[in-house]
């Protein structure tokens, strides 16, 4: 998802979108563990989109404050 998506939407979104991503980020870690994760490339990407919700997630509360 790209940053400008992710601006557009509320704290309560991004909290949700946050939650979502860094669950399907362990889901993905586990089944590179047990050889199970066949894109391993994906674990990147995963990690990368964890990180530009939570950067957009502190942008907007520290714009609330």
């Amino acid at each position: 998802m790209k940053a400008r998506e992710l601006r557009e939407l509320e704290i309560e979104e991004l909290v949700q979108k946050a939650r979502e991503a860094r669950s399907e980020f362990f889901n993905a870690k586990v089944k590179h563990a047990t050889g199970q994760l066949e894109d391993t490339a994906k674990l990147k990407l995963l990690r990368r989109d964890v990180a530009r919700v939570e950067s957009v997630l502190t942008e907007k509360r520290e714009a609330a404050k």
